[in-house]
């Protein structure tokens, strides 16, 4: 945990398909946030539960974390564990708000036109409508969304690129700040992505993202890429 409460603490979110916590997904990702000064711990969100067992578990860490005196937390998290950040975030609770919210290759909604594993997990085979608007992230977003940070691949077959799609159209008709990077290759789980030219600027690009956050810290020089 930070020493200074007003520094960004960090809460990393593993994937999985709501069925494990994804080992390169969860401390390699907080030793590198921890390595660019900001606080960082990995939370084991509940797995093989139904909605909303993980939403109310992430929404209790954010709220311990505020609770023991930091000032500003935010959510990392990666596949399904993208799911639980994202929707933790849209729909934080007045004592569990989320600062900024990082996302890599992202589920985002239970819709059925864009399955994934972690939609039987959440909302079982049969879900009535209001589950699946109560777990699509997309629709939650409001003016009080704070800024996201996304990443994805064009050519993900597990988690397809339309769920970040989703998710940016929705901030960006709110107004919210945010950025989208779609990789053109890589495929779904890669995590730090040391080692894939190209998508491994995402860490990079994301330091230069949360430097920004702080106007107190000058961003650091990191060359531009392109956004789409």
């Amino acid at each position: 945990m930070s020493r200074y409460p007003e520094r960004l603490h960090l809460v990393v979110l593993p994937g999985g398909a709501y069925q494990r916590h994804a080992p390169h997904e969860g401390e390699p990702v907080a030793e590198w946030l921890r390595g660019l000064g900001y606080g960082a711990s990995v939370f084991a969100y509940p797995l093989s539960a139904r909605h909303p067992a993980a939403l109310v578990a992430v929404q209790d860490e954010v709220a311990r974390l505020r609770a023991s005196g930091l000032l500003r937390v935010g959510l990392v998290g990666f596949s399904a564990g993208g799911h639980a950040a994202a929707l933790a975030t849209v729909r934080a609770r007045p004592d569990a708000r989320v600062d900024a919210c990082i996302l890599g290759y992202p589920v985002i909604t239970t819709r059925p036109e864009l399955p994934t594993r972690s939609r039987r997990v959440l909302i079982g085979d049969h879900p009535v409508e209001a589950d699946e608007h109560a777990t699509s992230a997309d629709e939650h977003v409001s003016p009080d969304t704070p800024p996201c940070f996304i990443w994805h691949t064009a050519d993900d077959e597990v988690v397809p690129v339309e769920h970040s799609y989703r998710l940016a159209i929705a901030l960006a008709r709110a107004g919210i700040r945010h950025e989208l990077h779609v990789y053109p290759h890589g495929a779904h789980g890669l995590g730090l992505a040391e080692h894939h030219p190209g998508t491994a600027e995402w860490t990079r690009t994301c330091e230069r993202w949360l430097a920004a956050l702080d106007p107190r810290e000058p961003a650091p020089e990191v060359p531009d890429i392109a956004v789409f």
